[in-house]
């Protein structure tokens, strides 16, 4: 397993500026948050210039992509796969071998996503991309068996796992092993159960860094774990050392 950093742990900046933090923590992979709303990379300039994009993510030879956290708010269909196609030719050129999606809102058929995201598989995998669907609070993958369901039922999606999710959520207590077989991402923060404790210090929350690592390592899962604690206005602690101090704990578990 690696230990990679999140674009989002430096959301306020720019990606340059948050590259430059993110090598200075000596992480040597990143996780890049294409996004709309966030700023960094938005799809629609990807889709504008891939090559300009491309060169956005060359921060030098020691930092790398390795997965991107993708948002598209595309307009229309039509213009929502440009997009999309656009930001899986990144992924291609870049050598990142995987996408995370948000899956659909809490309530919405399984059916009717089951449909979407084979489309989206598939226009991933024409550029030898993997997608997989975040397990988020909201959605249909809050509860970890809806999760599974979606992976059996549509050809090569796997999830990006977020604890945090199955910590503070609606389901929270509830036993989630049976994700593990499909798990193929990892974002991670420290996350207590109280109102307002999606987000705490590291070592202050209820994350069981061991036991998903071992979890993990039962299903000999050689892929990334994410350092993932959102850069937000009213966050009550200093970002750059509490990344430091999951990284090294993450470091030593690997």
């Amino acid at each position: 397993m690696f230990v990679a950093c999140s674009t989002l742990c430096f959301g306020r900046s720019s990606l340059e500026d948050a590259l430059r933090v993110i090598a200075e923590l000596e992480f040597n992979k990143f996780d890049v948050a294409v996004q709309e709303r966030g700023g960094q990379l938005r799809p629609s300039e990807v889709a504008a210039d891939v090559g300009h994009a491309a060169a956005r993510l060359r921060h030098g030879p020691g930092l790398t992509p390795a997965a991107f956290s993708v948002a598209l708010e595309a307009p229309s269909p039509a213009e929502h796969d440009r997009q999309f196609r656009a930001v899986c030719r990144l992924a291609r050129i870049a050598a990142v071998p995987l996408l995370t999606l948000a899956p659909a809102g809490a309530g919405t058929g399984l059916d009717a996503e089951v449909r979407r995201l084979t489309h989206l598989a598939r226009l991933a995998d024409a550029e030898g991309v993997m997608i997989t669907v975040a397990t988020l609070t909201g959605t249909l993958t809050e509860d970890p068996d809806a999760a599974v369901e979606l992976c059996q039922r549509v050809s090569g999606l796997g999830l990006t796992l977020d604890p945090s999710h199955y910590i503070a959520g609606p389901h929270q207590g509830k036993n989630y092993d049976q994700v593990f077989p499909y798990v193929r991402h990892v974002h991670l923060r420290d996350t207590g159960r109280g109102p307002d404790q999606f987000q705490v210090r590291v070592g202050q929350g209820e994350i069981e860094y061991g036991r998903i690592v071992a979890q993990l390592a039962r299903y000999q899962y050689e892929r990334l774990l994410t350092v993932d604690i959102h850069d937000i206005a009213d966050a009550p602690f200093a970002m750059e050392p509490e990344v430091r101090k999951l990284k090294y704990l993450l470091e030593s578990l690997v």
